[in-house]
């Protein structure tokens, strides 16, 4: 019933990416998406080094069998970063699929990606974007709507008009996500279109994420109406969830305060501080506004069974 061309090119169980989580997603929990029947992806950008990088690729491969990729981030940062050290790496352990996200798709690196005959999925937020990915040699595209946590572009697209807008002007593969929290959002998201959902937030209050006790409970309480656009003044928009720090920021930018106090007040190192120690007002946390709709911590592969069971029952009664 769910299977597709995402799942039949990604060799997954379920048609689930488990999006890629600056400072989140380790190897562990990468291993334990793909080890759930997703698709996990690592997020290069967490390590500085292609060294560091080489031994986060090879213990997700000490974890799993499974299908697992890499993220390539595109978009600005406080380091310099060169993807082509973290392809090299790629080509040497022998992954197989490669997402790439940020403001633009990575013209420079398509060349390799095609002679290593990588699966590239480009992550983004709207259709001349996809286009323009898909016109490079895009095998599949992700959008997310504007219900999604972290990057949310300059659209401001739902997710109920992105998808098919895309998908019905695509013949490459199409994966949704922005608000997908259940079954119900993936049996809605195959219904517009897609061919399978990108899930980030419902995965963070799990306990394999490797974020502090405290943090969890705090979102798990957390409400629809509970988070904030913020950097939306410097031109990279971001749904984070509102807590101290992200009132913090929103005050900045509303007094127009320099780029260099923006800068730091969203610093990645204080969330980083935050998901270690447990003090909930000390950084930020990308969250979408599916936040509302999760109320409890399990292991990640229960989530993901609990998903599919929710799928095939809304999709049994619609078929009634």
């Amino acid at each position: 019933m769910f299977k597709t061309r995402v799942t039949e090119k990604l060799g997954i169980e379920y048609p689930i990416i488990g999006g890629a989580m600056m400072w989140l997603s380790t190897p562990e929990f990468v291993a334990a998406m793909s080890e759930a029947g997703c698709c996990g992806l690592l997020a290069s950008a967490m390590w500085k080094t292609k060294d560091e990088f080489r031994g986060a690729v090879k213990k997700v491969k000490t974890l799993t069998k499974k299908p697992f990729g890499v993220n390539l981030n595109l978009f600005p940062a406080m380091r310099a970063i060169d993807n082509s050290e973290y392809l090299d790496v790629i080509e040497d352990e022998g992954i197989r699929i490669v997402e790439s996200s940020g403001h633009k798709a990575p013209e420079e690196l398509v060349g390799r990606f095609k002679k290593l005959g990588l699966t590239w999925i480009h992550k983004c937020v709207g259709l001349r974007y996809a286009q323009k990915a898909v016109s490079l040699g895009a095998d599949m595209i992700t959008v997310v709507g504007f219900e999604n946590g972290g990057a949310t572009g300059v659209l401001d697209l739902g997710t109920f008009v992105l998808i098919p807008a895309v998908a019905s002007s695509l013949k490459v593969p199409v994966i949704g996500g922005g608000g997908v929290s259940n079954g119900r959002g993936l049996v809605a998201a195959l219904a517009l279109g897609a061919e399978g959902v990108i899930i980030g937030t419902r995965f963070l209050i799990t306990d394999e994420c490797p974020i502090h006790p405290n943090l969890k409970q705090a979102l798990c309480k957390a409400r629809e109406t509970d988070t904030v656009l913020v950097m939306r003044t410097l031109g990279n928009t971001h749904r984070i969830w509102k807590n101290q720090t992200a009132e913090k920021i929103l005050e900045l930018e509303a007094r127009k305060a320099t780029l260099d106090e923006i800068v730091a007040a969203a610093a990645g190192a204080k969330d980083k501080e935050m998901f270690d120690s447990g003090d909930v007002q000390r950084g930020t946390i990308s969250v979408g506004q599916g936040i509302g709709l999760i109320h409890d911590q399990k292991p990640l592969k229960e989530v993901v069974l609990d998903i599919m069971r929710e799928a095939r029952e809304v999709a049994a009664r619609l078929s009634r």
